[in-house]
């Protein structure tokens, strides 16, 4: 399922959410190289991706994590390592990677925006990404693997969206094969059952059998990232705007 737009309308201009795709696809281009240069984005995910061993200091300085075509991210003690909870939500790893997690954003921030006002929303979507970030640290806080993506944050905003229009009409596109269809659905259907497919993707790195485990993706940092978006969503929504959105009329 892929979701396409939802039917409910925005009052405002999406600025913010608008700026947030403009600074991540600006990363991507100009830091990362858009993927087309494997040394920029290495160097982008190791030095500015989020490393859990090196938040916890639980892994070796000098641990070497091979990255392909005799590249290695090289765990350090830098003082930047504070900062990457932040500075990994603009970076990904592929095309398919930043696609993904834009069009979700596209989709959902809007309305989320639109409920709380420009800088809430903005301040809500950080929040929401260094509580996802948080999530994966406590889950997996040796790991030596960095972790990068927009889609920690961007599930605080599925999770505001679960909260406050549940009703809403999504266009999901369903690919059987080689036929495609559009088909709406109640916001509430298809967010809970992507956070439900989060949860039991991550249950294997839970294991203490198998504490390794990994699928190369932070399904805890998503639904860290849901579960502040639902906490924090009444605290962050603008009363005003909801309520002139819920008749219809132009806020100021």
């Amino acid at each position: 399922m892929i979701p396409l737009s939802d039917e409910h309308t925005t009052l405002r201009t999406p600025v913010m959410t608008y700026a947030l795709i403009a600074v991540t696809l600006a990363v991507w281009f100009f830091v990362q190289g858009a993927g087309f240069d494997e040394y920029a984005l290495a160097a982008s995910v190791c030095d500015l991706g989020m490393v859990p061993g090196e938040i916890t200091k639980r892994a070796a300085v000098g641990t070497g994590i091979p990255l392909g075509d005799g590249l290695a991210c090289v765990i350090d003690d830098q003082r930047i390592n504070i900062l990457t909870p932040v500075t990994s939500m603009f970076l990904h790893g592929s095309w398919s990677h930043i696609l993904g997690n834009l069009l979700f954003l596209w989709v959902f921030g809007n309305n989320i925006e639109d409920s709380m006002g420009r800088v809430r929303f903005l301040v809500f979507y950080l929040i929401c990404g260094i509580a996802a970030a948080m999530a994966h640290v406590f889950v997996q806080p040796g790991s030596p693997i960095p972790t990068v993506g927009a889609s920690g944050a961007i599930s605080g905003v599925l999770g505001a969206y679960l909260v406050l229009y549940p009703q809403v009409r999504v266009r999901m596109l369903f690919i059987f094969v080689i036929f495609f269809k559009v088909i709406p659905i109640r916001a509430w259907l298809v967010l809970v059952w992507w956070f439900a497919l989060q949860v039991l993707s991550g249950l294997p790195e839970l294991s203490s059998m198998r504490p390794e485990v990994s699928s190369g993706v932070a399904f805890w940092a998503h639904v860290g990232g849901f579960v502040a978006g639902l906490v924090l969503v009444k605290l962050f929504e603008n009363p005003r705007l909801v309520a002139r959105r819920s008749v219809g009329v132009e806020p100021a």
